[in-house]
């Protein structure tokens, strides 16, 4: 039996009606079409999953649909003002902080909830933000530093 699920998602209201043990990632990919969170492990493990719930960071292959109901979940695509990237995806790209992209939009959306809570973090703290996203290409430098540069004020926002 299917249940009404009532969320805002990158500031668009979806009304649907899904199976009880749908997970929100399934919900974000397969029946809203946004295919930037992967999903990765289906164990709450890799990160790539991750959106923000809320305004929390969460893996949303570990939260069922129905959790969320009522909530807001900013995907990566919702990160963008309109064509316009946003500082940390403009840091990203000019500091190569990514190379297959699988982990790159839970690796955005961590450090944007670690940026919503401390605009200034040491990095250190930076570190902290990102632990448990696992990236297999870069090595987390060139994350860290990107990260680092949106800190530091290098990279201005949209209007």
């Amino acid at each position: 039996m299917k249940k009404g699920l009532r969320l805002t998602v990158n500031g668009q209201p979806y009304e649907l009606y899904i199976k009880p043990k749908t997970l929100l990632v399934e919900v974000l990919r397969d029946h809203l079409g946004l295919t930037g969170t992967k999903r990765g492990c289906d164990s709450s493990s890799c990160g790539a999953c991750t959106v923000m719930l809320n305004g929390m960071a969460v893996r949303s292959c570990s939260v069922l649909a129905l959790q969320a109901n009522g909530g807001e979940v900013l995907t990566v695509e919702g990160l963008a003002k309109g064509n316009e990237l946003n500082s940390l995806q403009k840091a990203f790209l000019d500091y190569g902080a990514f190379q297959c992209g699988f982990c790159t939009s839970g690796m955005l959306m961590s450090a944007t909830a670690l940026l919503n809570e401390n605009p200034k973090p040491t990095k250190e703290q930076i570190k902290e933000g990102i632990d448990g996203n696992i990236c297999r290409c870069t090595g987390y430098n060139s994350i860290i530093r990107a990260v680092t540069a949106v800190v530091k004020g290098e990279y201005k926002e949209a209007k």
